[in-house]
């Protein structure tokens, strides 16, 4: 079993940032892939940004320029850096890891954008 755990989300003004971190534990071999995905109210949860365990990366044409995910191995966590926040990316925020053909999710952390 896998256990995700994301944090760093909170309320920020339009313009502001924010870093969420998810850290993965339990039984993990290497680093494979892992995600962020959102689901503001009202909406299907869609994905955010994606990196590989070869390390390549993916976005939302969305968040393309203001989002940077990130990984550290040795912690077995990845990190969304969140930049020129909006307000629509107001969301609950997932985290998704990809092991053996399981699939694990994090219980989310809320992110509001609001002044």
């Amino acid at each position: 079993q896998v256990q995700l755990v994301e944090s760093g989300g909170g309320s920020v003004q339009p313009g502001g940032s924010l870093r969420l971190s998810c850290t993965a534990s339990g039984r993990i071999f290497g680093f494979n892939y892992m995600g962020w995905y959102r689901q503001a109210p009202g909406k299907e949860r869609e994905s955010v940004a994606s990196i590989t365990g070869s390390g390549t990366t993916n976005y939302a044409d969305s968040v393309k320029g203001r989002f940077t995910i990130s990984r550290d191995n040795d912690r077995k966590t990845v990190y969304l850096q969140m930049n020129s926040l909006k307000s629509e990316d107001t969301a609950a925020y997932y985290c998704r890891f990809i092991q053996g053909g399981m699939d694990y999710w994090g219980k989310g952390t809320l992110v509001t954008v609001s002044s």
